[in-house]
């Protein structure tokens, strides 16, 4: 390839779209602990309380919700938001997923599923996805 293009290599990747890329002797970890904060900050959750589960296993939400509408705009930019943090944190996959139906007509109780997200978001900033290297065999 380097023969077809002119190529460089500068070291290796560190930081790239709001993710971040630690190398070690054991393995490779991808996180995105920068960005997950922005988020908390932007949604004015950066002080909330951190919580153990991202949505109760019971809720049920519904788009015939009697609830008073909210703010379009902000609910769309913070699911969106956390449509791209999934990338390190495939743990939030299903959640998004789920709040992320109501997109057309926000309610409080859709806006308060999405805030326990937030606020697993909190206590769990810091994981991300650890690719470990391959052993060697000894012979």
């Amino acid at each position: 390839m380097t023969d077809a293009f002119k190529m460089s290599d500068f070291s290796l990747l560190h930081y790239y779209l709001d993710t971040e890329v630690k190398h070690s002797v054991r393995g490779t970890l991808i996180s995105q602990g920068a960005y997950a904060t922005k988020i908390l900050e932007r949604s004015g959750m950066a002080g909330c309380n951190p919580c153990q589960v991202p949505m109760a296993t019971c809720l049920k939400l519904s788009k015939m919700s009697t609830e008073p509408l909210v703010d379009a705009t902000a609910y769309t930019s913070i699911v969106g938001s956390l449509k791209y943090l999934v990338n390190t944190h495939p743990n939030l996959a299903f959640v998004v997923g789920y709040v992320s139906r109501f997109l057309e007509e926000p309610r409080k109780d859709h806006l308060a599923a999405v805030k326990q997200i937030l606020r697993y978001v909190a206590g769990t900033k810091s994981w991300g996805l650890r690719y470990e290297r391959k052993k060697e065999k000894q012979v």
